[in-house]
């Protein structure tokens, strides 16, 4: 029996578990048979219940006691202990078999670009047949600084290639997107992806990075040579905002056109007609920007 989920990253603060918990407050309402598997065993105090808790099988403190690591490398451990002990989340997803279950993993990036522990428990994932897409979700604030949000399109990517699975990067908390400061363009300059040398045209207005002009241009040159990187919005407590990016997910994973018919989530009677959607990037930008 194929199973569908959504393998829920991105870096520490980004909203992940958060996230979780919103969506499974949407499933509910919705009828569709969801769980949550909590992949971090430095993430406390969940604000959902969560049918697999790493920590029932390691534990970062005991960890770091032991080998005398800090709190990053206690996680890789334990990610790599995972990966030796695959058995364990076998035995999880066999309790919870045809649910749909989101995975919230822990979001240090060296665990996706320096090690291969999430990607071969990934690959195991794929193998037993699940279909999963990756939910990279990143600050939608940092639009408002061309150096970060240059850095946040490489992590991005890197980590799309590094998985090698379906992904969709969102732009989360979209409500405060102007929290540190107006965009400089509007919103679909950052989510489609648009001519990012205008990113490092204002990058060199400032003295301090006039000097990495020609690196600043050659790391745009390379995101622009991977178009796939574009973004998703979500504000997790707009249940509009919700069905947008659920239903790129659902067309991700295949799990819209699977025979698993819940409820289908009646995309169109929440949205009206699919042309819809070539307007929501404006509707957001009208609801949450002052340009």
């Amino acid at each position: 029996m194929v199973g569908f989920g959504q393998l829920v990253v991105g870096p520490p603060g980004s909203g992940k578990t958060t996230y979780c918990a919103g969506m499974m407050q949407f499933f509910k309402a919705s009828g569709r048979d969801a769980v949550v598997f909590n992949m971090d065993p430095a993430n406390e105090d969940l604000p959902y219940e969560a049918a697999a808790d790493i920590a029932d099988l390691v534990s970062t403190e005991a960890i770091a006691s032991e080998f005398s690591l800090g709190p990053n490398g206690s996680l890789l451990y334990a990610m790599e202990f995972l990966e030796k002990n695959f058995s364990w989340l076998d035995k999880k997803l066999e309790e919870h078999k045809g649910q749909y279950i989101l995975f919230d993993f822990p979001g240090q990036i060296e665990l996706y670009t320096h090690n291969e522990c999430i990607r071969n428990i990934v690959q195991k994932l794929l193998r037993k047949g699940y279909r999963i897409t990756a939910v990279n979700l990143v600050d939608s604030h940092y639009c408002s600084d061309p150096s970060k949000f240059i850095a946040v399109m490489l992590t991005s990517a890197t980590l799309m290639l590094q998985l090698e699975m379906p992904a969709v990067n969102v732009l989360s908390k979209i409500d405060i997107i102007e929290q540190y400061g107006e965009l400089p363009f509007n919103l679909d300059f950052f989510t489609d992806n648009g001519n990012l040398s205008h990113l490092v045209d204002m990058l060199e207005l400032d003295p301090r990075m006039k000097k990495f002009a020609k690196l600043n241009q050659a790391l745009v040159s390379l995101i622009e040579d991977f178009p796939f990187v574009g973004y998703h919005t979500l504000n997790i407590q707009d249940k509009e905002s919700v069905i947008h990016l659920l239903r790129a997910i659902d067309k991700s994973n295949g799990y819209m056109y699977s025979n698993l018919d819940v409820n289908n989530l009646a995309y169109d009677a929440f949205l009206g007609k699919p042309e819809k959607d070539h307007r929501w990037t404006m509707e957001v930008q009208e609801r949450y920007m002052k340009r």
